[in-house]
């Protein structure tokens, strides 16, 4: 299972293919050395301490199961005491040199110990990682089909009410279908952007707009919907964009001060030219943003505390998503009580890997409109 990770190997057996070439090349290598202690008496020490240097850099480059640690470390500490006390007993060293093997193997031991902390550690690590690795792909994968289930019966209903507003013309029945309406054109609004956020391999469909008529028009939409003293102020002229996505990003923008705004507060959009970027800019001079809400505003499914009410979570992250497909950025600026502006800066002209029509771009971004306010 993904979502489990093992802890190190307690068995004797080996736990990576190469720790097969590893360790009997460092059998060999210590047997040579070995050889040497006895060939070398009073001169003993080189060959000592390569032995005990190389059983624990093979041990932490290839971590060994406990038994066969143990087992390895049993058999150096053998024979090398073997060999220390056939030279002490021959007179080549003296007695005290004898303790040099214990305390290579309780300086061994503790840097087992700590390697077998990382490895734990490391463990834990990865069996949380796959977990929330999990957990996400679950978590996309309900988006995605609440987004897809969800559209079609959106859509029948739409049909059917629209069919029966037109049916009964004037009256009460007219008022309540209308709400209906707008309460399902609220969820279609909710389930595209679901859909929008969990697709981001989509291309984005690059072609020149007006940017100016664009905000005009997301302003006119949601003018009916909250008594707020709406205005745009835009003089972007024709750029290159993915209206779609744009005009997701705005709405998203516009809901989010419709939320920390109250009736007769000021939401307004405003956007220029700098250089070969665009900054649309949302400000409303509502509530504003708490402090402690500020460095999360753009993350997925947080709500902020003191929103008038509460959204799904998902808005802004949808505008940072979008934005920085295209290249760009977003940030907030916001105190407690002074209101929040919102700023997108986006790219005006294509990548270099997309120029094949350059020569057009250039001509659409020389071409500034006046400023167009409305409200």
């Amino acid at each position: 299972m993904s979502g489990t990770a093992s802890s190190p190997p307690d068995s004797g057996s080996i736990p990576r293919p190469s720790a097969r070439v590893l360790i009997p090349a460092w059998a060999a290598f210590a047997g040579i050395n070995l050889w040497l202690m006895f060939l070398l008496p009073g001169s003993e020490t080189i060959p000592f301490h390569l032995i005990w240097f190389s059983l624990a850099l093979v041990y932490g480059a290839v971590p060994w199961g406990l038994r066969t640690m143990v087992a390895a470390l049993a058999v150096v500490t053998v024979v090398t005491y073997v060999a220390l006390r056939h030279h002490a007993d021959a007179g080549y060293i003296g007695e005290e040199e004898l303790a040099e093997v214990p305390l290579m193997a309780a300086i061994f031991l503790a840097m087992v110990w700590h390697v077998r902390r990382r490895q734990a550690a490391l463990a834990e690590m990865e069996r949380l990682a796959a977990i929330e690795r999990d957990r996400a792909e679950a978590e996309q994968m309900f988006v995605r089909l609440m987004s897809h289930e969800m559209r079609t019966p959106i859509t029948v209903a739409r049909g059917y009410t629209e069919l029966i507003q037109a049916a009964i013309g004037d009256g009460q029945a007219q008022d309540d279908s209308s709400i209906v309406l707008d309460e399902l054109a609220k969820l279609d609004r909710s389930t595209r952007r679901l859909a929008m956020l969990m697709a981001p391999e989509r291309s984005a469909d690059l072609r020149p707009a007006d940017l100016d008529q664009l905000l005009g028009h997301a302003v006119r939409r949601w003018a009916p919907t909250a008594d707020r003293r709406w205005a745009v102020d835009s003089s972007a002229g024709s750029v290159l964009l993915d209206a779609e996505r744009l005009e997701t990003a705005v709405d998203c923008l516009l809901e989010n001060a419709i939320r920390f705004t109250a009736p007769g507060d000021r939401i307004e959009i405003c956007c220029r030219r700098d250089r070969d970027h665009v900054l649309i800019e949302v400000r409303d001079n509502g509530t504003g943003v708490p402090p402690e809400d500020l460095e999360h505003v753009f993350d997925a499914f947080h709500r902020g505390t003191n929103a008038a009410h509460a959204g799904t979570g998902l808005g802004l992250s949808i505008v940072r998503r979008i934005v920085e497909m295209r290249g760009g950025t977003a940030q907030v600026d916001s105190r407690l009580g002074g209101g929040t502006t919102f700023t997108l800066r986006l790219p005006v002209a294509l990548p270099p890997a997309e120029g094949q029509q350059r020569g057009v771009i250039d001509e659409l971004t020389r071409r500034p409109r006046p400023a167009s306010p409305i409200g």
